[in-house]
C-alpha cells in the first residue's frame, strides 16, 4: 500500500468510528445533567418526535412535555412543590414542531426555571 492509500484508509476508519460513536450517543434516550452550583437536577428524555424534561431541586419539580404528532404539537408544563401543583397548563399548536423548535423550547424552559430557581 502506498503512503497516500494508507492515509486515506486511516481517515476512512477514523471517520467510521466517529460516525458509530455519534449514532451511539444519539441513541441514548435519557440524558441526566447535574448542576452542582444551583442543585438543579435536569433530566431530558426523548419521547417519539418530542421531548420531556424533568427538573428537580429538593422538593420542587418542574416538568415539560412536548408531544409532536403529524397533525399538531401539545406542550404540557407543570410545577409542583412537594405534592402541591403550582402550575398545570397545556397548549396545543395546530402544526407539528420541527426538532430544532422542540430543542429551542426545551432549552428556553430550562433557562427559565434556572432563572426563577435562583431567586
Amino acid at each position: 500500500m502506498g503512503m497516500r492509500a494508507l492515509m486515506t484508509w486511516r481517515l476512512l476508519v477514523f471517520s467510521a468510528c466517529l460516525a458509530v460513536l455519534g449514532v451511539v450517543l444519539c441513541a441514548v434516550p435519557r440524558v441526566a445533567l447535574a448542576e452542582g452550583k444551583d442543585d438543579l437536577q435536569v433530566e431530558i428524555t426523548k419521547k417519539g418526535l418530542g421531548k420531556e424534561v424533568v427538573i428537580t431541586q429538593g422538593a420542587k419539580e418542574w416538568f415539560m412535555l412536548i408531544e409532536v404528532t403529524p397533525e399538531n404539537t401539545v406542550v404540557v408544563r407543570q410545577e409542583k412543590d412537594q405534592d402541591k401543583y403550582l402550575v398545570d397548563e397545556s397548549e396545543t399548536h395546530d402544526r407539528p414542531l420541527v426538532p430544532a423548535e422542540v430543542d429551542a423550547a426545551i432549552a428556553d424552559y430550562i433557562n427559565s426555571v434556572k432563572a426563577r430557581a435562583k431567586k
